[in-house]
């Protein structure tokens, strides 16, 4: 059965919210996120392909899968979550009671955002024939591709540092596919 892109964005939605929620995950997805610049979005959707789809990108298909949200992550997402972030600790009347109800409220925008780009991806997920057999290692070479692709733009920074990060990923999207 062939899924429209509208369904390949729910289940894509609901894969990265499942698997996001999983226990150690969040932790590593933000690992890799503050320490590598991983957009976790794009992150989630290369797992999402190989897990659900069986498609292994390739470097220049997660290049071009950057590309296409890259004006709405620098524009929207990243302001959202740091205002967010902004909020934990200042500026005054914050952190208080009354601003985390309008940190809360800023929270909700950006993962309203961050579906939305879950759609650009979606929409820009190259659809074909997958592999007969994903194994771990196919996962973890997408994965590790992800970081590097990052970690170059940032132009420091070493994947033997983030390793454990990939691996819990690895480990808990394989054992979620069984």
């Amino acid at each position: 059965m062939k899924l429209s892109r509208a369904e390949l964005e729910a289940d894509s939605w609901a894969f990265a919210l499942d698997i996001y929620a999983r226990p150690g995950i969040a932790d590593a997805c933000l690992k890799l996120q503050n320490e590598a610049g991983v957009d976790v979005m794009i992150l989630l959707m290369v797992t999402f392909a190989l897990a659900r789809h069986r498609i292994l990108l390739t470097p220049a298909e997660i290049g071009k899968l950057d590309d296409a949200c890259l004006p709405w992550r620098e524009q929207i997402v990243w302001p959202l979550r740091a205002i967010r972030s902004g909020l934990k600790s200042g500026p005054r009347p914050a952190p208080s009671s009354e601003t985390e109800l309008f940190r809360s409220k800023v929270k909700s925008l950006e993962l309203a955002a961050e579906r939305l780009q879950n759609r650009l991806l979606a929409d820009s997920l190259p659809l074909r024939p997958g592999k007969d057999v994903v194994s771990p290692q196919d996962l973890r070479s997408a994965l590790s591709g992800v970081v590097t692709l990052f970690l170059e733009r940032r132009g420091n920074g070493s994947i033997a540092d983030l390793l454990s990060s990939i691996d819990l990923i690895v480990d808990t999207t394989m054992q979620s596919a069984r």
